[in-house]
């Protein structure tokens, strides 16, 4: 992927704050059901899943604190949202570096939830090497994390699967996720994208899994107009307590569909 960064850098002396634009994109994995698929069937159905495969979100940051929100758009083929993908997608998330704490407003099934918790733990290997994003100079940085933690807000039919045979397990294999950083130092704010954090500058590219987030523009500002708002409705949970309550209402749709078969 391609983008033109465009910075203003050099308007901030100390004090940084402003925003960040992102581009998100994830590939679809269509397994071992999609070898009876056409060519022209998974282009379809890609087409069909591009409001939840290509995301556009702001990242709005100071030294200490952060908030990441999605830019909500219409679905290009039927000019709606997606209610569906709006239970298992990231609501407004918020981050204090500082305090090591995160706050993000989850809704499922109509239900409003705020998530209180730690930041996402990562032990960066910084390398040695870099390249240039836009008018910025970055390095590259990679941590191991176990896959769970990264997207605790997600479902699938697979990781419910998944836990169903860890439980009847004696033991349970920890999936672990490697994730690539790119950061500027020119930028020198802990922060990035969703829980990303922990790098001496800001995060302008990182993948993990099938999804890459790729910063387009930054919007620097040398003044105290950056504001940034907590989430602050729903009932509150840990992402482990959340987690739990979204894989017993699927484990319980799942069952009512089977006995209505």
């Amino acid at each position: 992927m391609a983008f033109l960064l465009f910075g203003v850098a050099d308007a901030v002396a100390q004090n940084f704050q402003g925003k960040a634009y992102y581009l998100s994109k994830s590939t679809i994995e269509f397994g071992s059901w999609g070898a009876t698929l056409s060519e022209e069937r998974k282009k379809e159905i890609k087409q069909r899943l591009k409001n939840r495969l290509e995301k556009n979100y702001i990242l709005t940051f100071n030294i200490e604190e952060s908030t990441f929100d999605e830019e909500e758009r219409l679905d290009a083929v039927s000019g709606a949202t997606d209610s569906w993908g709006k239970n298992f997608t990231p609501g407004t998330s918020y981050k204090n570096i500082k305090t090591n704490t995160v706050l993000q407003d989850q809704e499922f099934y109509g239900k409003k939830f705020l998530i209180a918790d730690q930041l996402l733990k990562l032990e960066w290997n910084i390398t040695d090497e870099s390249k240039k994003i836009g008018d910025y100079f970055c390095m590259k940085a990679l941590a191991l994390v176990p896959s769970d933690s990264i997207a605790w807000y997600d479902f699938s039919w697979d990781k419910l699967r998944s836990n169903s045979n860890a439980e009847s397990s004696d033991t349970e294999a920890i999936e672990l996720t490697q994730v690539e950083a790119w950061y500027t130092p020119q930028i020198p704010v802990s922060h990035g994208p969703l829980e990303y954090s922990g790098l001496p500058g800001l995060i302008l590219e990182v993948s993990a899994n099938n999804t890459t987030m790729l910063c387009y523009k930054i919007v620097l500002s040398s003044d105290d107009q950056t504001k940034i708002k907590k989430p602050g409705k729903g009932e509150i949970v840990k992402k482990s307590e959340y987690q739990n309550i979204v894989m017993s209402k699927m484990a319980e749709m799942r069952d009512m569909y089977r006995g209505r078969r």
